[in-house]
This record gives structure tokens, C-alpha cells and sequence, in this order.
């Protein structure tokens, strides 16, 4: 396999990556409201060419947020999703067994007679060391997200959702892969970016990550938005809802955060429930039933009741 040299992108000096404030204004455009903290950190990991570790509870926009910086860079996503036991022959690579086994049924015929010709087992092995090498070749290589990401021909946008779901195991061999975008198999070589990709590492943070893997990363925290920032991503969501309404649904968003919930209302089910009002032509909270608007915003059964307890249907206008 021919190794390609890490040919490092310079820093773009027009388009989205051209300033922070362009940042803010090419995510805007592509559907992302983004704060200028979150963009400054965006802007720093494509210029320096490390990845982000963006970490935070479920909802807030992390996964959102690669998602939208490909589209914003027309660059292909190419996404791993992490859990338990995840290794390197599903996020690296693998060799494609069928058709080494194909290729081996092939050559049966013709090996036979170039090893009856050798004059000594030694001589029969030498002859075969070539064509095993050929099987463990690039073309008999499956590349799997990792590697698709690093032999991208114009980058790419690498989403290693959820890394926290992941063994310990598994962040040890990512090292490489974040310090260096480059990669080690054995019976190749090392190979390395051809174009630094832009990588995100989600975190749910229900795990303590190495520091060894945090030294690698820009670090990311993203926690629930102010008022103003839900209103202006309701709105971008869904124009067509009432601005008044609007107010009332982020400021009951804000009322349940508060509350004491297994599960705090996140940012996709606040724009879930605009949807929904915006779906039933509802002008006011008051005439939506408030058992539904509990049941799309929380997702467990003691939340709803204990929401039900903390706002009564008098007090769905004045909470709101």
C-alpha cells in the first residue's frame, strides 16, 4: 500500500473558517445557532488541526454540532459510534475474509504445479511468501471509519459520538489516531492523513475519560442554553410560532429544568415541542392538553408526575 504523506491544510483564509464571527454566521446559515464560544473553539481546533472533545448532558447540540460543521465545509461526515466493546476491526479496519478465501480458491490451480516444481519444502514456502503477502495487501484492506476518515482525498468531518461509552481500552488506541492522525497496522505500515480531518469526540460524561486522551483535545463543555440562545434556536427551528409563545415555551423549558427531574428537558425536545404547538395550530399553552406537552418534553414516568405536582393546569400561563 502506497503511504501517503500528512500534506497539513493551511489555515483558510476566506470562507467559514475565515474568522470566528464567520464561524457563527456559516453555522447560523446551515441551521446552528452557535454561541461565539462555541465557534472560537471550532475555529482553533480546524486552525490548529486538533480535535474537540465536546462533552455535556444529552440533547444540547454536540452531535449537532459536527453535523452541521460538515455540512457548513461540504466535507463528508463519517461518523463511529461508540459502546462497550468496540475495537479496532470495527472502527479501524478488517480484512475481507470472502474474498481472500475467493482468491485462494483461484489460485489453487496454478500454485500446484509452482510447488511441485520447488525441490525442497523451503523452497515451496519461498515461493508462497510472496503471494500471502499479496492477501494482507490494501486491496484485500475493508477500511472502517478511522481509516475512511484519513484516507479521505479532501478531508472530512470524523464524529466519534458518545467516546465515553467506550472501553478504556479503546481510548488508548485512539492515541495515535488524535496526536499524530495517523494510524499503525501491522502487516502495512503507518499510515497517515492525507487531508487532517476535523474530528469531534461527544462525551455524556458518565465516565471519567483519560487525561492522556483529553491532552489531545480542545475541550468543549456545552450546558444548557440561556433563555435568549433557546429562543433564537426555537425560532430558527420553527418560524412559524407565535414570538408569545415562543417566551412561554422556553420560560416552562426553564421552570422543569429547575425542578428536581431524572431527565431535565433538553434543546431537541424544547424544538420537539414547538413542533408539536406548531403541528396543532396552538396559540397559547393553555390549549394543549398537559399531559401531552409533559409527555414530549420528559421521558420518564416519575418526571411527568412530578412535573404534574409542580404545575397545576392554573399555573401552565403564569409559569410559562
Amino acid at each position: 500500500m502506497t503511504i501517503q504523506p500528512h500534506d497539513h491544510l493551511a489555515p483558510a483564509a476566506a470562507g467559514p473558517l475565515a474568522s470566528v464571527e464567520a464561524l457563527v454566521e456559516g453555522l447560523a446559515g446551515v441551521g446552528y445557532i452557535a454561541s461565539r464560544r462555541i465557534a472560537t473553539a471550532l475555529w482553533l481546533a480546524a486552525h490548529l488541526e486538533k480535535p474537540v472533545l465536546v462533552e455535556g448532558v444529552a440533547g444540547v447540540g454536540k452531535t449537532e454540532l459536527a453535523l452541521s460543521t460538515a455540512r457548513l465545509l461540504g466535507l463528508p461526515l463519517i461518523r463511529l459510534q461508540c459502546y462497550e466493546g468496540l475495537d479496532e476491526s470495527r472502527a479501524l479496519y478488517e480484512w475481507k475474509y470472502g474474498k481472500q478465501l475467493l482468491y485462494t480458491q483461484i489460485l489453487k490451480d496454478h500454485l500446484g504445479p509452482e510447488l511441485g516444481a520447488a525441490p525442497d519444502l523451503a523452497a515451496a514456502m519461498n515461493r508462497l511468501q510472496g503471494v500471502g503477502e499479496l492477501f494482507f495487501s490494501e486491496a484485500f484492506l475493508e477500511p472502517r471509519p478511522l481509516l475512511q476518515a484519513l484516507q479521505a482525498e479532501g478531508g472530512a468531518v470524523l464524529l466519534i459520538d458518545e467516546i465515553d461509552k467506550s472501553d478504556e481500552a479503546f481510548e488508548a488506541f485512539l492515541l495515535e489516531m488524535l496526536s499524530a492522525f495517523q494510524v499503525s497496522i501491522p502487516e502495512i505500515g503507518v499510515i497517515k492523513a492525507r487531508v487532517a480531518p476535523v474530528v469531534f469526540l461527544t462525551s455524556n460524561n458518565t465516565r471519567d475519560l483519560s487525561e492522556a486522551l483529553k491532552r489531545r483535545c480542545l475541550f468543549l463543555y456545552l450546558d444548557y442554553p440561556s433563555a435568549q440562545r433557546e429562543r433564537e434556536i426555537v425560532e430558527h427551528a420553527v418560524p412559524g410560532l407565535a414570538r408569545e409563545l415562543v417566551d412561554r415555551l422556553v420560560g416552562l423549558v426553564e421552570t422543569l429544568r429547575r425542578l428536581n427531574l431524572k431527565k431535565p428537558p433538553s434543546v431537541s425536545e424544547t424544538i420537539d415541542l414547538a413542533r408539536t404547538l406548531h403541528l396543532l395550530g396552538a396559540t397559547d399553552l393553555d390549549v394543549t392538553d398537559s399531559a401531552l406537552t409533559l409527555n414530549v418534553l420528559l421521558k420518564y414516568r416519575d418526571d411527568v408526575q412530578i412535573a404534574e405536582a409542580a404545575l397545576t393546569p392554573r399555573q401552565w400561563k403564569k409559569r410559562a
